[in-house]
């Protein structure tokens, strides 16, 4: 027998019990169904049996862990449907995530994606919800797994095993559908109650129930702006013929990783000049530009180089730092967990700011503020500015789409640009890359570089970031102006050598094992190229060290 503790609870077991069996047991203390358990810091499917003593924590759909599980889950459903109607080797994409829903696409001649399919479609995964399949987990030898995908007619995944270093690679199998996943999945089909897909473009979107709120499907708000930047990103990427990693590592194995790093940074320079010259055509009126977007969108390279840009077209950018605005530290609001929240738009003195722009718009000249971090105050040191005649002020900040921000200035004087890292290059056509990690590792990089902070306090501090960013930024995107793209389709390559070293450096024993161990995993798809064709003004450099940026 074994002793493990759950919830405080102390429970002898049978070595072999399946997590399933014990979470059963404890059910009852949750609302939502149980998805997933944790042992060891080591997150475990249900279906898996236990082996050793020790704390076992679960979780179900509230938890960001149960949520990856459920997703997963429900996108093997949808394309194990899609197999039973269209046949084994039908082609169903999973493009990108959008406002927390997954985008599809079904990639077969004569098929039409309407309500019609989609009511099918529907009825055929609830059908299969019913039957309570069960979902199971078979390891291959590598070349069994590739013939085994090759048979569901998913050759991308067969040339991504090519790269993989495992002699083994696990493939999940639903009723006789063998497909392979980055992440876990719920032990049968009886878990997946709860969906909705919607007609969406050229596809369709599958819709999660809300974590906050798992009874309710969550509520779907078009952002229009950010899914033609998607749209337009995974147009761009088909016609480079790098959609997937695979097309990835090949481009490097095939010695054109160079012109690939090429091509994609004039394609930023491209949309950079661009943005300034919607600017010039508003010369006239437009007198602030507004620059936000989530942690590592490199927003401060974009800054730098858009400023360049609008010189070229006899525009005098003059930049001003929020932080400057902050209040005295010792007021800044509490937020709900007791903590001082730096984030919210509140620690500004949003009074004064729009008092020196309004001013300075004006034609008043404006002793400008400066921050003591090291007292928490506001000094005023002599610094004064005029924005002259041809000039523009350029202001990069969380709050910059926030209309609050700039309450007291006319519509007409501001340009508002909205900057993210969203990435449109995908693991395979099951498996996206998700746009979170994506900046968490960009992160992880640059703090270590210029911060001298680890992994394991970047990693700590996310869920704080990406709280932050669901407030203050993402419900404010569909205000910009513009809208700039700042992923890279080379950039993990580059970024793999520098963050695994500082990943394996978290050991089992530290909480943020879970998601060092999951990033680790990530980047291991990945080939590693040498950076020596970055541009030193490259927003990848911002994150690597060797820009000519001041970042």
């Amino acid at each position: 027998m074994l002793s493990i503790q759950v919830l405080g609870k102390n429970l002898e077991v049978q070595e072999g019990t399946s997590f399933e069996t014990i979470a059963k047991q404890f059910q009852s203390d949750f609302k939502f169904p149980i998805l997933l358990a944790k042992q060891n810091n080591k997150l475990i499917e249900l279906s898996n049996k236990i082996q050793q003593g020790g704390e076992v924590i679960f979780y179900d759909i509230t938890c960001m862990e149960g949520m990856r599980v459920y997703h997963r889950s429900v996108s093997f459903l949808m394309i194990k449907a899609v197999k039973e109607m269209l046949g084994k080797k039908a082609s169903v994409v999973i493009e990108h995530s959008l406002h927390k829903s997954l985008y599809c696409e079904i990639r077969e001649k004569d098929v039409q994606v309407n309500q019609k399919f989609l009511d099918t479609l529907t009825e055929k995964m609830k059908s299969l919800v019913e039957k309570d399949i069960p979902i199971n987990k078979y390891a291959f030898y590598r070349d069994d797994a590739i013939e085994k995908v090759r048979e569901f007619g998913m050759e991308n995944k067969a040339r991504l095993f090519r790269f993989r270093r495992a002699s083994n690679i696990n493939l999940y199998e639903m009723d006789g559908v063998y497909d392979y996943f980055y992440g876990y999945m719920v032990p049968s089909t009886g878990y997946l109650k709860s969906f909705q897909l919607m007609l969406y473009e050229n596809g369709f979107l599958i819709r999660f129930p809300d974590r906050k709120n798992p009874n309710e499907i969550l509520k779907f708000t078009d952002p229009e702006k950010v899914s033609s930047v998607f749209m337009e990103q995974m147009k761009w990427c088909s016609l480079m013929k790098v959609n997937n990693v695979a097309d990835l590592n090949e481009a490097i194995t095939n010695g054109k990783f160079g012109d690939l790093v090429r091509i994609n940074e004039a394609l930023h320079e491209k949309k950079v000049a661009e943005i300034a010259d919607k600017i010039y055509q508003k010369r006239d009126k437009v007198k602030v530009v507004l620059i936000a977007g989530p942690s590592s969108s490199g927003k401060t390279t974009f800054a730098n180089r858009l400023c360049v840009q609008l010189r070229v077209l006899g525009i005098i950018p003059y930049a001003i730092s929020l932080d400057d605005y902050f209040i005295n530290r010792e007021d800044v609001p509490i937020d709900e967990f007791g903590n001082k929240d730096f984030e919210d738009i509140n620690t500004l003195d949003l009074k004064l700011f729009n008092d020196h722009i309004t001013r300075m718009i004006a034609g008043e000249t404006v002793e400008m503020p400066h921050y003591n971090f090291v007292t928490g105050k506001r000094e005023y040191n002599g610094n004064y500015m005029t924005l002259e005649k041809g000039g523009i002020f350029v202001i990069e900040g969380i709050h910059g789409l926030n209309d609050l921000l700039t309450a007291s200035i006319a519509t007409e004087n501001k340009f508002k640009i909205f900057i993210s890292a969203m990435t449109q290059l995908n693991i395979d056509d099951h498996n996206r890359i998700s746009t979170s990690d994506s900046r968490l590792i960009r992160r992880i990089v640059r703090d270590n570089q210029f911060r001298g902070r680890d992994a394991t306090t970047t990693i700590a501090g996310w869920d704080y970031v990406t709280r932050g960013e669901e407030k203050n930024i993402f419900p404010f995107q569909e205000n910009a102006d513009a809208i700039f793209n700042s992923a890279t389709i080379y950039e993990l390559s580059v970024l793999k050598q520098y963050a695994e070293p500082l990943l394996f450096k978290i050991e089992q024993s530290q909480s943020e094992f879970v998601d060092a161990k999951r990033l680790i995993k990530f980047l291991d798809y990945f080939l590693g190229a040498n950076g020596d064709a970055i541009p030193n003004n490259s927003i990848i450099k911002e994150f690597l060290g060797g820009s000519c940026f001041k970042v």
